[in-house]
């Protein structure tokens, strides 16, 4: 039975395994009789289920989702942890997209939710702990990596950006990731986060009023940067790390290497971590970095870089908040992680709101969406 489960839930195939159809009818009547027992709301015999061997994964094939989408719709707090005990996987999507979390979040179950959700930040804070120090071991329990455009920083910086505008006049940078889909690097209707984040970075900075120091990471349309370069006392020094060869024509033709005080250092942020230009007068008072194509490894080791450029403790630090930014559940998770990883290397966190409900029906035109949910959790570190 061990064997067999090891099997399907690894995706082997389970002729290639030894395991026979009759041990596969088995695991799978019994699969079906947890899942009704989740279904009705029967603890004692979804506990007697598992104890025998049924799959805490499975999931009904005609209703599309898992034991513990089932156990969420009926708000059962002690059988949701159980199953979660037992190794039920907490980001499995039901037809719909939705995890068993967003379940219990439709019905205003927190405890629930909270169950799942935590256990998602418990799995992903492993995740990154093994990647962070085994590649080879990571590989074991990581997704495959997206080789696209979107999900490979080698694949990005080869491929020829578009930038346009949409129908709705919205200014949008474009990348090819497949024959005929195209997703924006950045659009215009990130200005209103933006424009926030400017003003919680630096409103009532004590170096405001004689130029602040900023660092970005990541120009794209260069909205953010252009919020910086419009403050009442625009910054005495403007550092701007960007390394998509598109992107740097662009800013060459819109004058950004002339501006006072801009610096532009061409390539990936990695190449710059020891360089003179980022440590001088002692570091930044304003640091925030959105790249494209880099998944959350990659931010946390942005993460590990930013005391060390920090000029001082009243000196601010912020990123674009967008990761798993499709799925209430997972953003979540993301958002949390990211607290946990800053609190450890000293960095204290504040969350603001931003409404970005308005207009989303016309924000996405032909292009894919990274970002589907009503609020953007808007991040301000300071050292703790």
């Amino acid at each position: 039975m061990e064997k067999l489960q090891q099997a399907l839930s690894s995706g082997q195939n389970t002729a290639d395994s030894g395991i026979s159809e009759e041990e596969l009818e088995v695991l799978l009547a019994l699969g079906d009789s947890l899942f009704a027992a989740c279904q009705a709301n029967d603890y004692p015999a979804a506990r007697s289920l598992i104890e025998s061997g049924a799959p805490v994964w499975y999931e009904d094939p005609e209703k599309e989702c898992s034991v513990l989408h089932a156990a969420a719709e009926q708000e059962n707090e002690e059988l949701v942890e159980y199953l979660i005990e037992k190794g039920a996987i907490w980001n499995a999507v039901d037809g719909l997209g939705n995890t068993a979390a967003d379940i219990a979040l439709s019905l205003n179950n927190e405890a629930c939710y909270r169950i799942i959700r935590d256990a998602g930040i418990r799995s992903e804070f492993l995740l990154s702990v093994l990647k962070s120090r085994s590649q080879d071991l990571a590989s074991v329990f990581l997704k495959a990596e997206d080789s696209t455009a979107a999900g490979s920083s080698e694949t990005y910086l080869a491929s020829q950006l578009r930038y346009t505008a949409d129908e709705n006049g919205q200014e949008i940078c474009l990348v090819e990731t497949s024959p005929g889909e195209e997703v924006g690097v950045m659009m215009g209707w990130e200005k209103p986060i933006m424009g926030e984040t400017v003003r919680l970075l630096c409103d009532g900075h004590e170096n405001y009023n004689q130029g602040i120091s900023v660092l970005n990471i990541g120009f794209g349309l260069g909205i953010i940067d252009t919020l910086f370069q419009s403050l009442s006392v625009p910054p005495q020094r403007h550092v701007i790390c960007e390394a998509h060869p598109d992107v740097l024509s662009r800013m060459r033709e819109k004058g950004w290497y002339d501006k006072p005080g801009v610096v532009v250092l061409e390539g990936k942020w990695q190449s710059f971590v020891d360089n003179e230009e980022l440590y001088k007068d002692g570091g930044f008072d304003v640091v925030y970095t959105d790249t494209f194509s880099e998944d959350y490894s990659d931010l946390r080791q942005f993460f590990e870089q930013v005391p060390n450029l920090l000029k001082g403790p009243g000196s601010r630090f912020s990123f674009f908040n967008g990761l798993g930014a499709t799925n209430p559940t997972f953003y979540d998770v993301y958002t949390n992680l990211a607290e946990l990883h800053l609190s450890d290397i000293g960095l204290k966190t504040s969350w603001s709101d931003v409404d970005v409900h308005a207009g989303a029906e016309h924000r996405w035109g032909k292009t894919r969406d990274y970002f589907s949910l009503p609020l953007y959790r808007l991040p301000i570190c300071e050292m703790d």
